[in-house]
């Protein structure tokens, strides 16, 4: 039987429909995606799904559990217990027989402690767990500051090659136009052959890195989904702003320190550490002193016995108990004063961490400064060193089109003004890229 075309077709686009549907419901897991990434769209969606900040969110999530059962430590506690039993004996009965019988027993209680008194261990943990609760949240900003630097990086670095790739696609333009009127040259005897091969060589060579600026940009392109934790077939764009700001005012390195020690919070977490070890000091010292709690049960107890039913003699073997209990440590075998010398130990390792932390951001925020001042001063010299070159190769593309010019001198020139242009363009970005980074240690935000 052959089937109707229409109906093939029909069934046709219902099958693709399906498909596309399947596909979209795969997709479906994925947040929406903007059709071109801005900067801030880039740190937006770092923020929201980065794994290793979301890992560390978790963490945060875990130390205020930490900190709720150390609160919750203060609290008396409340326990309830039940057993059933069968016991089986023999007995011996007035008749000097000896039979087997079987019983039923039970035991019903609950049971309520509190600590009363344990040298402030409790309040200490409490402070402590705190502590701890403010380092997991400055190591979630800290770990921000991380992405949000490599984020620019890369970024910037996208940009970089994407003027790239315009500047030698122009050159390619050029070159061919070149060579086209070259042969026309040649055609006619007006120029050797060398000429037109030399021209013919440089084209090959100005291809040559169009295809190798294209396939960086396709690495940096990855290095930024990679970054952004993307999937490897999302097409990535991203979007380029009509002007970069690459030169402008510099702050002092002292107020660029200072503002970086009082704010990073890198530091601020050092300086929690040594808090939070002053801390484990004093929890150990509460080693030495006595531990007053306070205990309460209420219970009863049942044996089968058929001369008192179950409820009377739960009533008559119901208990109440109330008491103080005091532990006094007396020789505990060096373990206290051990935690102790070890804490001590431990506030001192925290001050050093913490002068290494402020020393390292110091040098940090120092190689900044002077990456930002050479990198203003070499972007300054590219401008005009390009300024030059670009006249120079000009006055030679004029020489060559008239047919006056030394085809070796043209082509020396050329390469002036190609080198001149590539390091406009490196010293331009990675002036961009170094005064956002200076800036952003003295607490303004990376804007492009």
């Amino acid at each position: 039987m052959i089937l109707p075309r229409r109906f093939v077709i029909l069934l046709y686009l219902l099958c693709w429909t399906c498909f596309n549907n399947l596909l979209m419901a795969q997709d479906s897991t994925l947040p929406a995606l903007p059709a071109v990434w801005s900067l801030q769209d880039c740190l937006d969606y770092a923020m929201k799904n980065n794994i290793q900040l979301n890992s560390l969110r978790l963490s945060r999530l875990s130390s205020e559990q930490d900190l709720l059962l150390s609160k919750a430590a203060r609290l008396p506690n409340l326990t309830g217990s039940a057993s059933q039993n069968l016991n089986g004996s023999k007995s011996i009965t007035p008749s000097g027989s000896r039979p087997y019988e079987l019983a039923f027993s039970g035991n019903y209680s609950v049971n309520s402690g509190v600590t009363i008194y344990q040298g402030g261990f409790l309040n200490y943990d409490i402070k402590q767990k705190d502590l701890l609760l403010q380092v997991s949240g400055l190591n979630i900003a800290q770990e921000v500051n991380n992405i949000t630097i490599q984020l620019t990086q890369a970024y910037l670095n996208i940009l970089l090659t994407r003027e790239n790739i315009v500047y030698v696609k122009d050159v390619v333009t050029t070159s061919e136009a070149q060579v086209k009127q070259a042969q026309q040259q040649y055609d006619v005897g007006s120029i050797a052959l060398v000429n037109l091969v030399s021209l013919q060589s440089q084209l090959a060579a100005d291809r040559y890195n169009l295809v190798t600026a294209e396939n960086q940009e396709r690495i940096n392109k990855l290095v930024l989904k990679q970054l952004l934790q993307l999937p490897s077939s999302y097409d990535f764009n991203i979007y380029s702003p009509d002007t970069l700001v690459s030169s402008h005012y510099v702050a002092p390195l002292k107020d660029a320190q200072d503002t970086a020690l009082a704010t990073r919070p890198e530091v601020k977490s050092a300086e929690l550490g040594i808090n939070v070890s002053e801390l484990d000091l004093a929890k150990a010292r509460t080693g030495y002193k006595p531990t007053l709690t306070a205990g309460g049960a209420l219970g009863s107890s049942y044996l089968r016995d058929p001369s008192n039913n179950f409820f009377k003699q739960l009533d008559n073997n119901f208990y109440q108990q109330i008491g103080l209990s005091l532990s006094v440590p007396i020789f505990t075998r060096r373990a206290v004063k051990t935690a102790v010398e070890k804490s001590k130990i431990e506030i001192d390792q925290s001050k050093l961490t913490l002068k290494d932390t402020r020393t390292n951001l110091s040098q940090t925020v120092e190689q900044s400064y002077i990456g930002v001042i050479n990198a203003q001063g070499q972007y300054d010299a590219s401008v005009e060193q390009l300024r030059f070159a670009s006249e120079s190769y000009r006055i030679a593309s004029e020489q060559l089109r008239v047919g006056v010019a030394n085809i070796v001198t043209f082509l020396q020139q050329k390469n002036l003004y190609i080198q001149a242009f590539q390091a406009y363009i490196q010293a331009k970005y990675n002036a961009a890229l170094t005064i956002r980074i200076y800036d952003f240690y003295r607490g303004i935000p990376v804007k492009l």
